[in-house]
């Protein structure tokens, strides 16, 4: 990762195993495997893109929540993610006029918080704001539907 200004540059590079897997190599962490699950062609031997972009959306979230929640002064013991996405195939196949990316995303964010539903609902206008992988999703035209909640006692 190198920076120019406030601009930052990230890079990853990638190799074809056959099928419809990839690795992909990210600085210097672990390989990636990208695979898709035996019923769209392939081995299932790792997670597809798309659910990699459903793990970036809770990772980014993650980051994001911890840096505003400090500017807030938001106090909270956890927080968990659920995130579905809702893909047409078609488009996949290439019908015209039906989009290849998601179509909905659902996305739980559930506190272990003493903190108001005011304070919540505060930090997550902020969130989704800044959040550079809500906001990819949310460009993309799909729908986000995003629930914040406190976690049951």
């Amino acid at each position: 990762m190198s920076t120019v200004s406030s601009l930052v540059k990230l890079s990853t590079e990638g190799k074809w195993q056959g099928g419809v897997k990839s690795e992909i190599f990210v600085r210097d962490f672990a390989t990636i495997v990208m695979d898709e699950p035996v019923e769209l062609g392939g081995a299932d031997e790792g997670p597809n893109p798309m659910e990699f972009v459903l793990a970036a959306l809770s990772g980014c979230t993650s980051v994001m929540i911890s840096l505003i929640a400090q500017e807030k002064d938001f106090k909270f013991k956890n927080v968990d993610f659920k995130n579905t996405g809702i893909l047409d195939l078609r488009g996949l196949k290439g019908v015209e006029g039906v989009s290849p990316h998601f179509q909905k995303v659902r996305f739980d964010v559930i506190f272990d918080t003493e903190e108001s539903d005011e304070r919540i609902e505060e930090l997550k206008q902020e969130v989704e704001r800044r959040c550079p992988v809500y906001n990819l999703i949310k460009d993309s035209g799909a729908e986000i539907q995003a629930k914040w909640y406190r976690k049951s006692k």
